[in-house]
């Protein structure tokens, strides 16, 4: 074979090897671009609230205060969404902002649902007036329901929230097995505390020793009820001793 005839062959083959080649790349292009139209028309699937619709909301724990219009109300944008795009996080914070929901788990339902569970917060006293102390001491604002108006009326700096229900918690006790009742406890911006009974009568503890002054208060109270006069207030921010303030004298200082 002469060198015409071998150039000829090689040119030949380097043809069919650019054919191979631009074939498996347009071949390689066509499933690329197929898959990403598919792709595509998948998200524009996943993502079309009216093909695939949220269709309910099962709502799941105990609630007293929460109501399903509330509900409903706080989900009724996200509900435009499909069950695919739908935020399930977004759900969540949009239920946790609720003034009586403590916390909140979602998680989607195939095909078409969201399970929700809530978990209501649980108030155990008043909290400056206005608001609400939970169970661990943490303050958050909900408004007043009539039934919950005998739980106790507690105050003080918001951070000082869990202080305050654990020391009420303290005195109740010491005060309930003496026959009294612990209706009011306020802390100041100074750490003093300040008590109320349910019989009306304050007493004034100062910052330190709490419990000793309020047992002080129990020893001598047997003694105050000799008098004619009705207790109003009580200053146990002393050493030693106490001073007493009469319902008379209150009303004539006013």
């Amino acid at each position: 074979m002469g060198v015409g005839q071998k150039l000829a062959a090689l040119r030949q083959r380097m043809r069919q090897a650019n054919w191979y080649l631009i074939s498996g790349v347009s071949f390689l292009l066509l499933v690329l671009i197929a898959l990403a139209y598919a792709g595509w028309k998948l998200e524009l699937l996943l993502n079309d609230a009216e093909a695939l619709p949220i269709q309910a909301v099962a709502v799941k724990g105990e609630r007293r205060y929460t109501s399903d219009e509330q509900i409903r109300l706080a989900l009724q944008d996200l509900m435009q969404r499909s069950f695919f795009s739908a935020d399930v996080m977004e759900v969540q914070k949009a239920l946790e902002a609720l003034p009586w929901v403590y916390k909140a788990s979602v998680r989607r339902d195939w095909p078409a649902k969201l399970k929700v569970y809530l978990q209501e917060q649980t108030p155990v006293a008043h909290w400056n007036a206005t608001g609400w102390l939970n169970e661990h001491g943490e303050v958050f604002a909900a408004p007043q329901e009539e039934e919950l108006e005998t739980l106790p009326w507690l105050s003080g700096p918001d951070e000082r929230g869990l202080d305050v229900l654990t020391a009420y918690k303290q005195m109740e006790e010491l005060l309930r097995i003496n026959s009294f009742h612990l209706q009011k406890l306020h802390l100041s911006p100074r750490l003093a505390w300040e008590a109320e009974l349910g019989n009306g009568i304050v007493l004034d503890l100062g910052r330190e020793d709490k419990m000793s002054r309020i047992q002080r208060f129990i020893n001598v109270y047997p003694e105050m009820l000799k008098q004619d006069k009705s207790l109003a207030r009580v200053d146990l921010r002393y050493d030693t001793g106490l001073a007493v303030g009469w319902e008379a004298s209150q009303k004539e200082s006013q």
